[in-house]
């Protein structure tokens, strides 16, 4: 590795690549030294416009192929935001040129491709790992705190969540999310991993009894093989009486909110996926208490708003160049986050159940 620094490829030159171009500078342990499409003047338009603007001291290579950049030496990790359709055999055939993975979500089209992927990196030595930047956020580790402390919110009784966004009507009929052969889960996939994430971080990883999910609105577009979701919303049943709900959607306005019931109090997040511009991520815990005094009744809220110091984006304590950090990190440890790859492949079950559900008109399914 080039001055203990872990190298990166970028497999695509998709949108969401510019933000993590630049996560990977911000990182301290990381550099981009390669960026590839299928085609080399869309690498070389890449890299000039993100240079322009977050510029590393040595100018990353524009690659013309996939497999060029899986056979380059100077190349130790690859992020993948490929379409959710071409992620297992580019992500299996990084396993076996040695090169560890950061892949976008959902990562698979389903649980048994994933348990393939994840077996492959496992196979070889590769450390594996889903994009979802919110768990790598520092307030993720706050939240616990205030979970496990027994009087804030005390025993989780209900988790709730909703991610959406109106997408204009363009969006139905050039966007990847639209074709079912690219991204066959529409909003379930591209928003609901977030909530499902959430709800099993919640529990401490453990999987529902049963889900249903139940499909409220899909669009066919004219060159989609099929229609996909796009409004959606699922149920999770876990033992101990412990439920949970999303709600997905690209037909609202943006939304991305995540609320924790307790026997105590609830805790509420109003920007669980992606903070709101600022130089603080937050939270709020109520404990309501309801008080009679003779003819008067009030209801007082005991809210408490909970703050770390961390960046929205792009900046050196950003949830994104967590991310990248700590898989650096992970990777030159030399040692492999067993975690990762499970917290990945229990959200996919949990996924692929709500829409198997959703497909038998919402009859309860199993997570096995």
């Amino acid at each position: 590795m080039n001055e203990n620094k872990l190298r990166w490829g970028i497999l695509s030159t998709a949108e969401i690549a510019r933000k993590n171009w630049l996560a990977i500078r911000n990182t301290g342990n990381s550099v981009v030294t390669a960026v590839a499409s299928r085609d080399a003047q869309r690498s070389r338009k890449f890299i000039a416009e993100c240079q322009a603007g977050a510029p590393f001291a040595v100018v990353p290579r524009a690659l013309g192929s996939y497999e060029e950049l899986l056979a380059s030496s100077d190349v130790d990790a690859v992020y993948i935001p490929l379409p959710t359709g071409l992620r297992k055999e580019w992500v299996i055939r990084a396993t076996k040129a040695g090169k560890h993975v950061v892949c976008e979500k959902p990562c698979a089209i389903s649980a048994t491709d994933l348990r393939e992927m994840i077996d492959a990196c496992q196979q070889h030595g590769i450390q594996f790992m889903d994009g979802v930047m919110f768990m790598h956020s520092r307030r993720l580790d706050k939240i616990r705190e205030v979970l496990n402390d027994g009087t804030s919110i005390g025993a989780v009784k209900r988790i709730a969540s909703g991610f959406s966004f109106c997408a204009p009507p363009a969006f139905f009929t050039g966007n990847i999310r639209s074709q079912s052969s690219l991204e066959p889960h529409g909003c379930l996939g591209d928003l609901g991993w977030y909530c499902i994430r959430f709800a099993l971080w919640t529990m401490n990883w453990r999987l529902p009894r049963q889900v249903s999910g139940r499909l409220l609105a899909e669009h066919k577009a004219v060159n989609s093989a099929a229609s996909v979701p796009t409004e959606f919303s699922g149920e999770l049943l876990f033992d101990g009486g412990v439920s949970s709900g999303f709600y997905t959607s690209f037909l609202t306005e943006n939304q991305q909110w995540a609320h924790v019931s307790g026997a105590k109090g609830h805790l509420q997040v109003s920007d669980f996926v992606l903070p709101f511009f600022g130089s603080e991520a937050a939270f709020e815990v109520t404990n309501a208490a309801y008080k009679i005094n003779g003819c008067e009744f009030n209801m007082e809220s005991h809210t408490r708003r909970i703050a770390v110091p961390e960046y929205s984006n792009s900046h050196v304590n950003a949830q994104e160049t967590h991310l990248f950090r700590n898989f650096a990190a992970q990777v030159q440890s030399g040692k492999l986050n067993e975690l990762w790859p499970e917290m990945a492949l229990k959200t996919q079950q949990v996924m692929d159940a709500c829409y198997e559900s959703a497909r038998h008109e919402s009859r309860l399914v199993e997570v096995k």
